[in-house]
């Protein structure tokens, strides 16, 4: 079963993933799909996104990373032959937002399923906004994301102060 794992992953945080080498263990084949948020300022480039992540994935033979400019979810599913759209809930109101999208998306193609994943509890109160935040403000965000993504934090946000 091929299914796909899409999100702006700005930056990549440990919870992220933990949630594609679970999927990657679930399912015969991933693909990681770097989506483009217009509600979100990017902090890194989409080229910059896939670099990390298909280096943090880079054991998982069967998951791959693409870049996708834009589109419906459910388009890229079908035309990746996937069956499957997999998502991440941390809490109640991640899973009431993921809940509507899964059933907006079943209306638009019934084929395709949703698997919400519930975050490891260590990672539920991570998201890539409060990571950004944090680090603008000085912290350490060490405990949140893999020593790369933390130095690439770091730089971009020093590039962005000077």
């Amino acid at each position: 079963m091929n299914a796909i794992f899409p999100g702006s992953f700005d930056p990549l945080t440990k919870g992220h993933y933990d949630l594609i080498y679970r999927a990657s263990r679930i399912m015969d084949h991933l693909t990681v799909a770097v989506m483009t948020n217009t509600s979100k300022k990017a902090l890194f480039t989409t080229d910059e996104k896939v670099k990390i992540i298909k280096d943090a994935v880079a054991e998982l033979n069967n998951v791959d990373v693409i870049a996708v400019e834009k589109g419906l979810t459910v388009d890229l599913a079908q035309k990746l032959n996937a069956t499957v759209i997999i998502r991440g809930v941390r809490d109640t109101e991640d899973f009431e937002f993921e809940k509507k999208i899964a059933n907006l998306n079943r209306k638009l193609n019934s084929e395709i399923e949703t698997l919400l994943l519930s975050s490891s509890p260590e990672f539920e109160a991570i998201s890539s906004s409060m990571i950004k935040e944090i680090a603008k403000f000085g912290g350490d965000v060490s405990q949140f994301v893999n020593p790369t993504v933390q130095h690439l934090i770091e730089e971009k946000i020093n590039e962005k102060e000077n």
